[in-house]
């Protein structure tokens, strides 16, 4: 199993509406996720900074890496682009975090 942390950035304003619209995340979505072998998946918000961090299971990097391939992942970020910086796509901008601790 391995796992991901990492990090996104939400535009000013939008905090209760990101979490409105995850407290409400598609079954598809949901689904898609554990079917490509995501667990233990969360999302936290620094409020200072608005910035969103991830971390993440999974057990199959190429799975993981489709998810990105999906039409209802494509369909999820046009949905959310209004509330955070995205890339051309509408995938969020989101950048890797370095694990430099980890107690088991």
């Amino acid at each position: 199993m391995a796992r991901k942390a990492f990090k996104m950035f939400l535009n000013k304003g939008a905090e209760a509406e990101y979490k409105k619209r995850h407290e409400e995340t598609w079954p598809e979505i949901k689904n898609l996720l554990k079917d490509a072998g995501v667990s233990n998946y969360s999302i936290f918000l620094d409020e200072e900074t608005n910035i969103l961090f991830g971390v993440l299971h999974y057990d199959d990097e190429i799975r993981y890496q489709n998810i990105s391939l999906q039409p209802i992942m494509q369909k999820w970020w046009d949905y959310m682009k209004d509330l955070m910086e995205t890339n051309e796509d509408n995938s969020p901008k989101s950048a890797d975090l370095t694990e430099v601790f980890y107690l088991k």
